[in-house]
């Protein structure tokens, strides 16, 4: 049986601005204070550990990374819980695998905290039962840590589980894991990337062009269906 696993940040939700600022903030409490959108969009993928860890590095920031990461997530919270907007396709899609009984999951770079609280806050928790934050496993994207513990959890077999992404080192995960892909750029200027192309279905305008009874027809093509 096929089982679907969706990113949670860009992909069911726009919280990437969310994310920019709580970043930003960080970082300009310690020393750099011009961090721009620009600059972040070449992290949107990458868990915010990581992140943290190549920021801090980069620009020798003194305090540990674990504090770094405290202070994000607090920041975060308090933007996330103010509100975040979910993609209304991809609430349709969800709505629609959950009411043909697909099984489902969450795998994100974001710590639990955060992923609990958007979940909630969205109403998608009702819906989306299963989550793995990239905190419970060795490695985050695009190793296929999450994907794969989101497989486990949900009882599937990799090559049975389609993943939902919207950038290029998830969709890089996915392949690793041995998934198949479903690709909503974020950034739609960046769907040449390979990671990307190689997706078994490429949405090239991101959200703009995703449509959830497109995704729905393509599932049922898939083998595992």
């Amino acid at each position: 049986m096929i089982s679907v696993i969706f990113d949670l940040d860009g992909t069911l939700v726009d919280s990437e601005p969310n994310y920019y600022e709580s970043g930003r903030r960080t970082l300009a409490r310690h020393g750099v204070p011009d961090f721009t959108w620009e600059q972040h969009a070449r992290f949107i993928g990458i868990g915010t550990l990581e992140t943290l860890e190549i920021l801090r590095e980069r620009y020798a920031i003194a305090a540990p990374v674990e504090q770094l990461l405290a202070e994000q997530n607090a920041a975060y919270l308090e933007l996330a819980r103010a509100g975040t907007e979910t993609f209304p396709e991809m609430r349709k899609f969800v709505e629609r695998l959950h009411a043909e009984g697909i099984p489902m999951a969450v795998a994100s770079g974001s710590s639990r905290e955060a992923i609990d609280a958007v979940l909630a806050g969205t109403g998608l928790d009702a819906l989306l039962t299963t989550a793995v934050s990239a905190e419970e496993v060795a490695h985050g994207k695009p190793a296929p840590d999450v994907f794969l513990e989101a497989a486990r959890r949900l009882g599937a077999v990799p090559a049975d589980c389609v993943v939902v992404e919207d950038a290029a080192p998830g969709a890089r995960a996915a392949h690793a894991a041995g998934m198949s892909c479903v690709a909503v750029p974020y950034v739609p200027a960046t769907a040449h990337d390979p990671a990307f192309t190689g997706a078994g279905l490429l949405f090239r305008g991101g959200q703009r062009d995703f449509s959830a009874e497109t995704a729905y027809d393509w599932l049922c093509e898939h083998p595992a269906a």
